[in-house]
């Protein structure tokens, strides 16, 4: 695994951090990269070119002369593509230029370009993004220390630093990336790659096929109380039919 220094945002080695071969140390395959690269231009075109066809265009519908006897071609229409100020024929319309790139070849290329920076040196781990202030000269003067003095790509964790976030915006062939966002596109256009501890981490846990997360121990099951036995209410005793009254006898005429 290779093993990368991690230093301040003053340049000063602070530690070092070990690599995973599957994310950093992959092999560079450049044909997955042209083709993540491709995918995500095409992902940014607007796709808001529109021409104006025959009936869109400005001009009146009736037959401008008869259709024989005038020596002249024939023609139905002053808005015909082959006037001018006519309409055009299979000209662009709004449309979307992406389409769906597997998941594997997006997260293979970004394998590849990641490790094609780490190759070339031109990856940087620093601490922290630990900014006091969100003034752009602070930040410059920070990247002058990082050797990031040409373009450079900044990553950071999922959670925001809005002082960093203030302080790039600003300054030209520099780009923050949060590390689950991240494109091959971006890391090979730039040519610093700074990569923050955090969003080395998850970027790893992320990217690396082998990465075991680390489970719970595991605890033995224990079975639930027995349910309470529900003891049946005494029955009342059966209430005997009361005896049917014989009628009274008449008493016969002495």
């Amino acid at each position: 695994m290779p093993v990368v220094d991690v230093v301040n945002l003053d340049g000063k080695k602070v530690g070092s951090v070990e690599l995973a071969d599957a994310v950093f140390g992959a092999e560079i395959n450049t044909n997955l990269l042209h083709e993540a690269s491709r995918w995500y231009l095409n992902t940014l075109r607007r796709g808001t070119a529109k021409t104006k066809d025959k009936s869109e265009v400005s001009g009146a519908g009736r037959k401008l002369w008869r259709q024989k006897g005038t020596g002249r071609a024939r023609v139905g229409s002053i808005r015909s593509p082959l006037w001018r100020h006519g309409g055009t024929v299979h000209g662009p319309k709004p449309r979307s230029y992406g389409y769906a790139l597997p998941k594997k070849m997006l997260l293979g290329a970004l394998r590849s370009a990641l490790s094609a920076k780490l190759a070339e040196q031109k990856l940087t781990i620093v601490d922290a993004w630990s900014l006091d202030t969100h003034k752009t000269k602070t930040l410059r003067t920070a990247l002058d220390k990082l050797s990031a003095d040409k373009t450079a790509l900044l990553v950071v964790g999922n959670g925001e630093n809005r002082n960093l976030e203030l302080a790039s915006r600003n300054l030209d062939g520099v780009k923050l990336a949060a590390s689950n966002v991240l494109q091959p596109y971006d890391v090979l256009r730039h040519d610093r790659l700074v990569v923050s501890k955090d969003a080395a981490a998850r970027l790893i846990r992320a990217l690396d096929p082998n990465y075991d997360p680390a489970t719970a121990p595991q605890v033995e099951a224990i079975a639930p109380a027995a349910a309470a036995k529900k003891v049946a209410a005494p029955k009342a005793a059966a209430k005997k039919p009361a005896a049917a009254k014989k009628p009274a006898a008449k008493k016969g005429k002495e």
